[in-house]
């Protein structure tokens, strides 16, 4: 009988990434490969290099040495204002250009196009029941008349994560989506990042965070990361324990794992 093989693509591939800036490296060197289909988390401390390789992923920053590749195409070698709308993406950059007298519906359609704000172009049913679908996913479809200003922090942050989606994505960047939510916010996201990440049709997600407790259920992969240098990547049950993390904080750490869940206190 004949074996059949399934090709995985790679998402992101990085030899040896090096980032500087000044005199100082900030970071790598980096070698990793995210492939299609694989849910990821990046996190460390205040420093460690989260939000370069985050701007690295987006396509806003090139390496200073090393190669990287999004979604086969080098940085470098590549037209990125062709390779960004395969790219979902949330973060205080899009917030920050989002017309916030803008209606959430206007919100999420306007990612179809690219753009930030409605103005002459048309949309069709099929446009608007994906936005609405996907307000609806993300537990904001009542709000789709509301204009985005009046919408508190972990409204907001559910709606652009909606808009990251709509364009229908290859690569999904989520940049710390539950920071400053409180408690029940907080949940309510993880469980529909969750449901997110088990489903098979979804894009490729590289969340970044400080806190291992905001990694959702279904987070297949980790990059752990210190003072720009790597600590550990891989599998994430193998990246995410005691001894990783004590070494990337540098404090004793105890992490538990509960129900898919990770959790971590000092000892």
């Amino acid at each position: 009988m004949p074996v059949s093989f399934t090709l995985v693509s790679p998402i992101i591939e990085c030899e040896s990434v090096v980032v500087v800036r000044g005199h100082k490296r900030i970071l790598g060197p980096l070698t990793l490969q995210i492939n299609e289909g694989e849910r990821w988390v990046v996190l460390g401390p205040n420093g460690a290099g989260k939000t370069t390789f985050f701007q690295l992923a987006a396509t806003q920053m090139h390496p200073t040495s090393g190669t990287i590749k999004i979604l086969g195409e080098q940085l470098g070698k590549v037209d990125v204002f062709e390779l960004r709308p395969r790219i979902g993406l949330t973060a205080n950059s899009v917030l920050s250009q989002l017309p916030f007298e803008e209606t959430v519906m206007n919100v999420v359609l306007t990612s179809a196009y690219a753009m930030y704000g409605r103005w002459r172009e048309e949309y069709d049913l099929w446009d608007e029941s994906r936005a609405m679908g996907l307000l609806t996913t993300l537990g904001v479809r009542e709000l789709a008349t509301r204009t985005f200003g009046t919408l508190s922090d972990g409204e907001q942050k559910r709606a652009l994560i909606a808009r990251a989606l709509m364009p229908n994505p290859e690569l999904l960047l989520l940049d710390e989506p539950a920071a400053g939510l409180d408690l029940g916010g907080r949940e309510d996201l993880l469980q529909r990042l969750t449901v997110l990440a088990q489903d098979p049709l979804a894009p490729s997600t590289i969340i970044v965070t400080h806190h291992i407790e905001e990694i959702p259920i279904g987070t297949t992969h980790a990059l752990l990361l210190s003072k720009g240098g790597t600590v550990a990547v891989g599998a994430i049950d193998q990246v995410i324990t005691s001894e990783n993390l004590s070494k990337a904080y540098e404090i004793q750490v105890h992490v538990t794992q509960d129900s898919g869940r990770y959790f971590a206190r000092a000892i």
